[in-house]
């Protein structure tokens, strides 16, 4: 990633949490001066957080369907987890429901998975300094220990296909909401993903259900999916990237 100095700036003292509207935008971040933080609530992170939660030993996120399908040639006890377009790929074990990442179905076990939009906005983030998985289901273990990094945050928001979407930009202004009291300086994209959060934030339900994502999930007939993922604080783990490998920090 080229130092331009056409991308953001960085203060010089102190510490920066900013927001990426969309895997689109990383260009425009000197993404090895940051913690990413990849954000993808409906569903690839809620997924990624409840997998390792229930004692998945690891997920490998890759970027393409054939990526995850070779791993069937290696012969290792791997799942194999494909989403594209909010359905599972066929010939997958499942794609990212979070109701596939139970402790039956995942515990001791390492998932390769790929998915329409998280997987892509990860792979794009390869360069930072440290790279974890946020979601609702960690929202305050994951605030807590990002305000003791002595480093700046890039929260990045996966969208849909590298557009804009709301779920994604209310969680990041939620993690804002929780550090910006702490020292942080924002930049405008923090500052209106704050403001969404405190728009949404009485009701994160219901002001998401005009999301179009969520109607796309509707119509798949996977609503349950969309509630589960919305659950505040029912984990504590935090996924982080150690080379390949999406495992818990220690």
């Amino acid at each position: 990633m080229s130092n331009n100095t056409d991308n953001q700036t960085l203060p010089s003292g102190g510490r920066a949490a900013h927001v990426c509207l969309t895997p689109a935008l990383i260009p425009l971040y000197n993404v090895e001066d940051y913690i990413v933080v990849v954000i993808d609530i409906f569903r690839a992170t809620s997924s990624i957080c409840y997998g390792i939660e229930n004692g998945a030993e690891a997920i490998i996120p890759v970027s393409q369907v054939e990526e995850c399908s070779a791993y069937r040639e290696k012969g290792l006890d791997y799942l194999l987890a494909a989403e594209r377009d909010g359905k599972v790929v066929d010939g997958f074990d499942f794609g990212n429901s979070p109701f596939s990442y139970t402790v039956e179905k995942v515990a001791a076990k390492t998932i390769v998975l790929t998915t329409t939009n998280g997987t892509h906005a990860l792979h794009l983030s390869r360069a930072a300094k440290k790279i974890v998985i946020g979601s609702f289901l960690n929202l305050t273990a994951l605030s807590t220990w990002l305000k003791n990094q002595d480093e700046n945050i890039l929260l990045v928001c996966a969208g849909w296909k590298n557009n804009f979407n709301l779920e994604d930009t209310l969680f990041a202004g939620a993690v804002i909401e929780q550090l910006k009291t702490d020292g942080f300086e924002l930049d405008d994209a923090a500052i209106a993903a704050n403001d969404l959060y405190q728009l949404g934030k009485h009701d994160i339900n219901d002001y998401l259900k005009k999301t179009s994502h969520g109607e796309r999930l509707k119509k798949l007939g996977i609503q349950k999916d969309i509630e589960f993922c919305l659950q505040i604080d029912i984990t504590t783990a935090i996924p982080v990237l150690e080379g390949e490998r999406l495992v818990k920090l220690s």
